[in-house]
């Protein structure tokens, strides 16, 4: 059956207004709901996939970037989904040029810990500390988040795993190294968004 076919025979609400519906029409969406957020790590892998060969002047392409990042976290022995942060905070760069670590955590947000969600939402301004003052821009911006609980540790993510990862002759892991681990993260959302749909 063709995509189109199915489109026109699947089973689908019937209200014209949200304020129409039954019961019935949102057992439907939730039925939908489940399945399209089954196959989340499939879609998030093939994004982060556009990432391959995109250097934008950098000594690797932002895939290997991301992959060195999750491969130096993990073999210092952080946490699965620590390490799928590291794997993920930059396949924002696609979409969020002007703003990728947002796209990043909103991603994330509901797989991993407080203090990984904000270090993949802040870590663009921790990670200028490298590199701002070449781009007449103050390196030290990060210090407006100076006494957050999470300070340390985003600093921390920047100097050791991310700022690191650009060396062309690091021993990365491949992507399918990370897959499982992906899979097995996204599986399990640690918090119950008000988007959920599914009771």
């Amino acid at each position: 059956m063709s995509h189109d076919s199915h489109a026109e025979t699947e089973e689908r609400a019937t209200f014209r207004s949200m304020q129409e519906g039954t019961a019935q029409d949102w057992a439907i969406i939730s039925r939908d709901y489940n399945a399209f957020a089954g196959t989340l790590a499939d879609r998030v892998l093939a994004h982060l996939k556009l990432l391959d060969g995109d250097f934008g002047g950098f000594p690797v392409d932002r895939l290997t970037h991301s992959l060195q990042c999750a491969t130096r976290a993990h073999r210092d022995g952080r946490g699965e989904s620590y390490v799928v942060m590291a794997l993920l905070h930059d396949i924002g760069d696609t979409l969020g040029t002007y703003n990728h670590p947002d796209v990043a955590a909103a991603i994330v947000k509901p797989f991993v810990t407080e203090e990984e969600h904000w270090i993949c939402q802040n870590h663009g301004a921790f990670q200028g500390y490298y590199y701002f003052h070449f781009l007449g821009m103050d390196r030290n911006l990060r210090d407006r988040f100076a006494g957050h609980a999470h300070y340390a540790a985003c600093a921390e993510f920047c100097e050791k795993y991310d700022q690191s990862a650009f060396d062309p002759d690091y021993d990365t892991l491949p992507l399918s190294y990370f897959e499982p681990m992906l899979r097995r993260v996204m599986a399990r959302p640690l918090k119950r968004t008000a988007e959920k749909v599914a009771a």
